[in-house]
């Protein structure tokens, strides 16, 4: 649970262009002159913390799912 917030949380700061993250962007020094690009690799970092937390969405539900039949299984009388 807490991944999934964590990861929410910084995709969304990266996505406003938090200040306080320049050093957690990916940045080559020819970067540093156009803001645009900045931007751009503040977005695109934001974007892949969006999807990392959906991923641990997906397999969070797919592991509770397993659970959910395996402890289904073994109540059934053989």
């Amino acid at each position: 649970m807490w991944g999934v917030i964590m990861l929410a949380m910084l995709g969304i700061f990266f996505s406003v262009h938090s200040a306080g993250l320049i050093e957690d962007v990916p940045l080559k020094e020819e970067d540093y002159h156009q803001i645009q690009d900045v931007y751009a690799v503040y977005n695109n970092v934001g974007y892949n913390c969006f999807i990392a937390a959906g991923i641990y969405v997906v397999i969070g539900l797919v592991s509770f799912v397993q659970v959910r039949l395996n402890k289904r299984n073994d109540y059934l009388v053989r």
